[in-house]
């Protein structure tokens, strides 16, 4: 997940005297085509993943960003292969100007320094309307492009990866618990249920990550906003990206407006042919239901990331934001009679209620 741009620009340090060295010869070799000014280099922005970017400006007066992402740690290949899958979609994306593979640097074209995230008004949902209509017209832009066997399947084998997440980080790991027994066959069950639900949906492309965080505000003659940290995009439930909108993993919206955002983009969705589903194309509930257990499966996997995150990568500032997607847990879990094993064990392992008998041991 991308990370706020920081307001000012900062000195570029590097952890690895080689990767400097690497990067400086990368740099010389293609600073003269590029017309770029050495001295200008700055950092971007930060990556939850290993990735950072850098801006750097030009002779001709544009700036350009550029990716550094080593090659040991980080596929950059996905990156360059979804950038242009996006492009062919008519999407607003960054252009690779020159790729070193081996070495794991990239130049891309900016993009803008204001994200859709740092555009919001959190107090006035209304004002933010417009801004959320855009999105969803990229959002739709980019299912329509949808072919089968383009990108990775986001199969039941990945969908349980990710939900293992959950009890192997955020449970194990950040609170000490064993996770045997009655639990571990709680979470079983559950994300059996889970993983059944969002798998009897459509497939389209999905992002993966879309959420203001990721979306740049218009810039230039460009009306649309652009699109970033597309890299982990596969062919999975239609469901998925409007969830990870509205279910922002840094933003908390009211139910109202969640639901009126979703229904503008279920009544576009539904017109451009993506909705022709049992009954999602008449009725919008069956549709949000079908959300709503989508979400489901992104809240638990990303609270499992973000203890991950802050444990294994030393990130703390991601794990402050687990009481988000423990509520959105919640707030799902208590609406399904199916889910209520789930919100039992959740407000058990978070304090929230009196046991009820999971008898949690500490590791």
């Amino acid at each position: 997940m991308k990370s706020q741009a920081p307001a000012q620009p900062f000195a570029v340090t590097w952890s690895e005297p080689e990767r400097q060295q690497a990067f400086a010869q990368w740099l010389q070799q293609i600073q003269a085509e590029q017309g770029l000014l050495d001295s200008s280099l700055r950092v971007a922005s930060a990556d939850a993943s290993f990735r950072r970017y850098l801006r750097i400006d030009s002779l001709a007066g544009q700036s350009r960003i550029v990716m550094d992402a080593p090659p040991e740690k980080e596929n950059s290949q996905a990156f360059v292969s979804v950038a242009s899958l996006m492009r062919e979609a008519g999407l607003n994306v960054p252009q690779v100007l020159a790729w070193d593979a081996a070495k794991g640097f990239m130049l891309l074209t900016d993009l803008g320094e204001q994200t859709m995230m740092q555009a919001i008004d959190p107090l006035k949902p209304q004002a933010n309307h417009d801004l959320y209509m855009l999105a969803i017209d990229a959002l739709i832009t980019w299912q329509l492009a949808s072919k089968p066997k383009v990108l990775p399947p986001y199969d039941a084998a990945l969908l349980r990866r990710e939900l293992n997440l959950f009890p192997d980080w955020y449970l194990a790991q950040h609170h000490g618990l064993s996770v045997q027994g009655k639990m571990r066959e709680t979470l079983e069950r559950t994300f059996e249920l889970i993983t059944a639900h969002n798998l009897a949906s459509p497939c389209v492309y999905v992002h993966r990550d879309f959420m203001p965080r990721n979306l740049m505000m218009p810039c230039g003659a460009n009306s649309a906003l652009g699109v970033l940290d597309f890299q982990d995009a596969v062919y999975g439930p239609v469901t998925y990206d409007v969830a990870s909108l509205m279910r922002d993993a840094f933003l908390t919206w009211e139910e109202d407006f969640v639901l009126d955002v979703t229904i503008r983009y279920w009544e576009k969705a539904r017109k451009a042919g993506l909705l022709d589903f049992e009954n999602w194309h008449q009725d919008f509930g069956a549709f949000y239901r079908a959300m709503e257990w989508m979400g489901l499966q992104r809240h638990l996997k990303v609270a499992g990331i973000f203890a991950r995150l802050t444990l294994r990568d030393g990130k703390a500032k991601y794990l402050a934001d687990t009481p988000r997607f423990i509520a959105y847990i919640r707030a799902t879990a208590s609406r399904y009679r199916e889910l209520k094993p789930l919100l039992r064990l959740i407000e058990e392992v978070e304090g929230l209620q009196s046991g009820t008998g999971f008898a949690f041991g500490r590791m």
